[in-house]
């Protein structure tokens, strides 16, 4: 059933574990990600980027591919449809009109006034249309040669004042970045309790690819309920496809080429949820 993110995180707060979001980038990664859940029978978040959207044909593209697949697949388990980073109230207004059935408005680079009016106007629009909705507070960095610094990280009381526009979930930046880490991982576990003790709402780390089990399962302790994953995803698909690439040169069906990665992505996605879920 296509949801929004409301119910599977609270049961996830309450149950102390994390609903993975797995981002997706064409028809296969969708497949690859339904099926996997569907298997392991766990609810999913298919979070969907602005450049992902472009990239698949637009907004009524990817929900018509989620919608579809869902019903063709006979997939059981609840899916969320994700509008990751969004960039702009328009964005995230084109995202709700087209289905989507959750939006993340990611106003952070702005002064936290701004950030605060801005995020309250997508709050309005979507609890209107029963849409779920996520902020972020503090600046996650992002790119191949990102390492985590301490000057963007989220403060509580920022935290709480975004809090007031009726968001749903709150990703803090407390010192994951997007892409490959360059050094270790720095996680602020120390504010990131107190924010969820605080706020009492589920926590979304970004970034998720590249941090240590260990640092994974305190996060969850502290509060985390969502954990953003896609360039492990992407980084097991590549190796796989290289591989099957350098023993079969002479490939050229698209088909063939694109599912020799499918098992790496299946297993990414086996380890992942069994690690969130503590089992």
């Amino acid at each position: 059933m296509i949801v929004n993110s409301k119910e599977m995180l609270e049961k996830a707060k309450k149950g102390k574990y994390a609903v993975a979001q797995f981002n997706i980038n064409n028809l296969e990664w969708t497949r690859y990600i339904l099926e996997k859940c569907n298997e392991m029978n766990v609810d999913v978040i298919l979070g969907v980027s602005e450049g992902a959207i472009k990239y698949m044909g637009g907004y009524n593209v990817v929900v018509a591919l989620v919608t579809s697949l869902v019903k063709d697949l006979d997939i059981k388990n609840d899916v969320c449809i994700h509008l990751d980073h969004g960039s702009s109230v328009d964005v995230c207004k084109k995202a709700i009109d087209a289905g989507f059935t959750s939006v993340m408005i990611d106003a952070s680079k702005n002064e936290l006034q701004k950030n605060i009016e801005i995020t309250k106007e997508v709050v309005d629009y979507a609890h209107e249309r029963d849409i779920t909705v996520e902020a972020e507070v503090g600046h996650i960095n992002g790119n191949a040669a990102s390492s985590s610094t301490k000057e963007f990280n989220a403060r509580l009381e920022d935290c709480v004042a975004i809090a007031e526009t009726g968001i749903d979930s709150l990703a803090p930046a407390l010192g994951s970045v997007h892409g490959l880490y360059k050094g270790d991982p720095d996680l602020d576990f120390d504010t990131m309790k107190e924010i969820s003790e605080q706020l009492d709402m589920p926590l979304v780390l970004h970034g998720g690819s590249g941090i240590p089990e260990a640092d994974i399962k305190k996060a969850i302790s502290c509060g985390i309920c969502k954990i953003n994953i896609n360039t492990e995803l992407q980084t097991a698909w590549h190796e796989a496809v290289l591989k099957f690439i350098e023993e079969n040169p002479n490939a050229y069906d698209p088909r063939k080429v694109i599912a020799s990665g499918k098992d790496a992505v299946y297993k990414m996605i086996e380890y992942k949820i069994n690690l969130f879920y503590n089992k």
